[in-house]
């Protein structure tokens, strides 16, 4: 079955390339586009659609707050965020808005590709490097009062999660958490899916934002 996708951007342009590099596809199908959120909204009552790439600065309502709306439906489609300058502040709003991950307009087909398939599965498509160094900058707007956490499901999770949740909202990867704790791969998927089902969060970009909203996580990456 095609992944269903739909573009929101208020560039024609920028949708017709990208239509037709989705076209090409065996496994996708762009079935929606919209040129802001008011009309993607609005096209997403009547279509189904699984994953939506989504622009940042457009007319009439943005897609920050178009992405926080379509979010707020647990039976969602995923949302990409596409966004012009790598960091963008739009794109950070986007993720605590429930995206699931953000890329670069210009990013290679392969890529984009990649990434589509990426948050359809359920994964985030922000790569450890790149959270990294989107916390380095963000990380000052977010709390880090040193206070205990608050959060009614981090009180559910075993002290092996909360380990692996740290690591995870400081960047690591699933290889690089396995290497620190001496764990296989395929066990710590399982813990990080664990977390997101105790913490009721979509995936792993979440779980970045919220170690840092909550002070679990110092801002510069230090754990309390």
């Amino acid at each position: 079955m095609s992944i269903r996708v739909m573009l929101v951007d208020d560039q024609v342009l920028l949708r017709t390339g990208f239509r037709m590099v989705l076209a090409a596809q065996p496994d996708m199908e762009v079935v929606a586009e919209a040129g802001d959120g008011v009309e993607a909204l609005e096209v997403l009552r009547s279509t189904a659609v699984d994953v939506v790439l989504m622009d940042v600065r457009m007319p009439k309502l943005d897609g920050v707050e178009t992405t926080r709306r379509i979010c707020s439906d647990p039976e969602a489609p995923k949302v990409l965020i596409l966004t012009t300058f790598d960091l963008d502040e739009y794109a950070f709003s986007g993720l605590k808005a429930g995206a699931s991950g953000f890329m670069l307009k210009d990013v290679p087909p392969a890529e984009l590709l990649g990434a589509i398939r990426s948050v359809h599965s359920g994964d985030a498509v922000v790569a450890p490097s790149t959270t990294r160094r989107l916390l380095d900058r963000f990380s000052p707007m977010l709390p880090s009062s040193g206070k205990a956490p608050e959060h009614k499901g981090l009180e559910r999770l075993t002290d092996r999660e909360r380990e692996v949740m740290m690591l995870v909202a400081q960047g690591l990867s699933n290889g690089e958490i396995a290497a620190r704790l001496v764990l296989s791969e395929a066990t710590v998927k399982t813990h990080v899916g664990r977390i997101l089902t105790k913490l009721g969060l979509r995936d792993r970009v979440q779980v970045v934002v919220l170690a840092y909203e909550t002070g679990l996580v110092r801002a510069g990456g230090g754990a309390f």
